[in-house]
């Protein structure tokens, strides 16, 4: 019996107060013996993240808003739990020893913690899209060379990993992950002109954060996990593919070279793929609903329109260009989201918007992979830059 298996597994959670830390921190109570909390960490959510750290027991709590740390101070004051707050605190808190580090922080500034919480030795279940959507070949260069094991957290990723024999890799001919299709899988480009926010909140199967329920909708959330399953299973763009499928039963598939085609099926519920990273290399238990095959009666799948989804179409022309064009598209994508949520363009815009960015960068020479931290998050930040810029080019046209 390894010590992992005889004592609690030490678990830091950066970003324990979005979705994916809320399921992550569901699996924990139900089973608290098997854990001992090292860290949680919060973008701003004081209360909540004081509250989560004093029932958990962890032994520090940070907030990413230095201007929240009297109030997370003032909150844990009494109490065994360490305050701390800002970026260099995330990254203090990511290298505490932990035997896994759950990396669930939205965008760029989760890349520096994660790396921080690889080269201090714990295994990372990853959450974080950018850590190889702007950094994949130096994000996982590095965790080769620090020999971690990397789990992934998305539910296609995921299922993929269940299925994805790496003794036989050289047997694989494809890695499908299927995309729900989002609620406009069925309008019209002219009914998606006039698609709002509010529309595009409510996803059919998942419960999501907004960002990434825009992106499912738009499909741009699939081409980002496209770039992700590259790096992830260093797996050439021309032997990934999405496969549209309604029901979010079947979760991914691998095809063989000798015709066999694996598949991973399960409720839409994000506690089946963080359980199987909790637990991993064995299984634990989760309150997933189990999937009832004869009640679903049916599965449908159909091939992606990549001209009324032209963000998927990016997302594959980025992974093909290589270099530091998903990084670019990413950023600019971030930015062209926020910009529809707060009404500032419309539904369509968010794919001219990040081509136009893709576009500029080019022109000034930008799409160059990044081959160190410092340099990924240089790029991130001209990307941002550039599609602010292109935004209000965009607002004074219009």
């Amino acid at each position: 019996m390894s010590a992992r298996d005889s004592a609690p597994v030490r678990l830091t959670i950066l970003g324990a107060t979005g979705s994916i830390g809320t399921s992550t921190i569901d699996l924990v109570r139900r089973d608290p013996d098997r854990y001992s909390i090292v860290a949680l960490t919060a973008a701003a959510n004081v209360d909540r993240l004081a509250e989560l750290a004093i029932e958990l027991g962890a032994k520090t709590a940070v907030v990413a808003d230095p201007a929240r740390y009297e109030a997370l101070k003032l909150r844990l004051a009494g109490t065994s739990v360490e305050p701390a707050a800002g970026p260099e605190a995330l990254v203090a808190a990511a290298a505490r020893p932990a035997d896994l580090v759950m990396s669930a922080i939205v965008g760029a500034a989760g890349l520096p913690p994660t790396i921080a919480a690889m080269e201090a030795g714990a295994s990372i279940a990853l959450a974080n899209k950018e850590c190889l959507v702007c950094a994949g070949a130096f994000f996982m260069a590095t965790a080769a060379r620090l020999g971690t094991t990397v789990l992934p957290v998305d539910s296609e990723h995921n299922a993929v990993f269940q299925v994805f024999d790496r003794a036989n890799r050289g047997a694989i001919a494809e890695v499908i992950l299927t995309a729900s299709g989002g609620p406009f899988r069925t309008h019209s480009r002219a009914e998606m002109a006039r698609v709002t926010p509010a529309q595009a909140l409510r996803h059919p199967n998942w419960v999501m954060g907004a960002k990434v329920t825009i992106d499912s909708s738009t499909l741009m959330n699939k081409g980002l996990e496209l770039v992700e399953a590259h790096h992830l299973f260093g797996m050439a763009p021309e032997k990934l593919s999405v496969l549209v499928h309604p029901q979010s039963a079947v979760h991914g598939l691998v095809r063989y070279a000798d015709g066999s085609l694996l598949a991973q099926l399960g409720s839409p519920d994000m506690r089946t793929p963080i359980a199987v990273c909790l637990a991993w290399p064995r299984r634990q238990g989760a309150p997933s609903v189990p999937l009832d095959l004869a009640r679903l009666g049916s599965l449908n799948f159909e091939a992606p329109d990549r001209e009324r989804f032209p963000c998927l179409a990016i997302a594959e022309t980025a992974l093909r260009q290589g270099g530091g064009a998903t990084n670019v598209m990413n950023a600019a994508n971030e930015i062209a989201v926020e910009a529809f949520l707060a009404g500032r363009i419309g539904y369509l815009e968010i794919a001219a918007l990040t081509t136009h960015s893709l576009e500029a960068a080019d022109r000034a020479g930008l799409l160059v992979e990044p081959g160190s931290l410092a340099a990924a998050l240089a790029l991130d930040s001209e990307a941002r830059a550039i599609a602010r810029a292109e935004l209000e080019r965009l607002a004074r046209a219009s």
